[in-house]
């Protein structure tokens, strides 16, 4: 899952190996969404996949919806939308926004267009559903 160097199966980060998808772990997944906690260290979503057409959702530590993360068709990740922190867009504090880029942000942002809401909708009623279910 998306871990740095993923496409070789192990990358170096901190001064030693690891393993590819060491960093998260699947809670859900529904068709090509997949719901993924952080295992250790900061809450980021993941830069990279293996997996063609995924989408990823990250969680956070307090189990709400972080953000949802699309990927290029080699792996790399071109846009995600925040889901739980304001962002300034056109001089408006606006949640949800979309950043473009791989890293986070070097392409601008902006708010989600007619698709992106609609996969939001999607992700909100499938994360409500799976925790319904397993309460």
């Amino acid at each position: 899952m998306g871990g740095r160097g993923a496409s070789f199966g192990r990358y170096y980060l901190g001064g030693k190996w690891h393993v590819y998808g060491d960093e998260y772990h699947s809670v859900y997944q529904y068709r090509n969404i997949k719901f993924v906690k952080v295992n250790k260290g900061s809450n980021t979503a993941p830069l990279e996949t293996m997996t063609n057409g995924r989408v990823y959702v990250t969680i956070g530590e307090n189990g709400k919806l972080k953000s949802i993360t699309y990927y290029t068709a080699s792996g790399k990740r071109h846009k995600q939308i925040d889901l739980d922190h304001r962002h300034e867009i056109d001089g408006e504090k606006t949640i949800p926004h979309t950043h473009l880029g791989y890293v986070h942000d070097e392409n601008g942002s902006r708010r989600p267009n007619k698709n992106e809401q609609r996969m939001i909708e999607r992700v909100i009623r499938l994360w409500y559903d799976f925790n319904k279910g397993s309460s």
